[in-house]
């Protein structure tokens, strides 16, 4: 009786067999089970349908008027609704899916209050491809729609296949492209490969497919001390790096083939 395996089975085995044979005995009793399970079933429909855990709002912090207004309706919410029956998870990840969320975090506050706290996509510019005008944000994801061109006219815009995945490249050539200032109309993508830079008087800028950014700065840098974007010229191809070739307008092919042939007269 003084062993510790005796006392410890005395004190707790002892106890733990009792109350399991006892409840074995009252649990045996299909009628019993039943009011225990109904019993607990009351307990746990007082405890869900009490105020304190009642959520009667949504509110929602750092979105515009037509984000809060999509937001309310992919959650989609009738209050009010009890806290339990709320996945603050989920309902997250719904928000976030939102082409317009960069992010969210969802929590119940005190009040009864779902707080959203959202951080809206900021557009940096305007992309043009098949399907039709899109905004897109600094890491080239979609924003929104964009009915017209001139609601975001103070955004650069790029073309063309695969130019959304792209968009970092883009913006360095937009600020390389900054003294060109508003003769500059876009970026187009071509082939998936490379960028054409698109000036107004329907000249081009070919870009080659390495190096973009710097082959950029080296047609503005030449241009500046010899105006060559302001000469009769359609096309400056930087495609060969090793090699740039300028081609010139067909008005400025004509007259040169002009003043030829009067000097071969004469």
């Amino acid at each position: 009786m003084l062993t510790p395996g005796i006392r410890l089975g005395l004190r707790i085995g002892v106890p733990f067999c009792l109350v399991f044979v006892l409840g074995s005995t009252y649990m045996a009793s299909e009628q019993r089970r039943d009011r225990l399970n109904i019993f607990i079933s009351d307990l746990r429909q007082t405890i869900h349908d009490r105020p304190e855990f009642r959520v009667k709002m949504l509110a929602i912090d750092g979105a515009g008027g037509d984000v809060a207004d999509d937001i309310r309706e992919a959650v989609s919410l009738r209050f009010p609704v009890s806290s339990f029956d709320l996945d603050v998870d989920q309902i997250r990840d719904v928000i976030v899916s939102l082409d317009s969320v960069k992010t969210a975090a969802v929590r119940i506050r005190s009040g009864g209050v779902l707080q959203v706290d959202v951080v809206e996509r900021q557009p940096v510019l305007v992309w043009r491809s098949r399907q039709g005008l899109a905004l897109l944000d600094e890491t080239g994801a979609h924003v929104a729609e964009l009915g017209r061109r001139s609601l975001h006219s103070d955004l650069p815009l790029i073309a063309g296949d695969g130019a959304d995945a792209h968009v970092e490249q883009a913006m360095r050539l937009y600020a390389v492209a900054r003294p060109l200032g508003k003769r500059l109309r876009g970026l187009v993508r071509i082939g998936e490969r490379r960028w054409d830079v698109v000036l107004d008087r329907g000249q081009r800028i070919m870009l080659p497919a390495e190096n973009p950014v710097s082959a950029l700065e080296r047609v503005i840098a030449v241009s500046e001390v010899r105006d060559l974007l302001e000469r009769d010229v359609a096309a400056v191809d930087m495609r060969l790096s090793a090699r740039a070739t300028v081609r010139m307008s067909e008005t400025a092919v004509q007259e040169w083939w002009r003043i030829r042939q009067i000097n071969g007269g004469g």
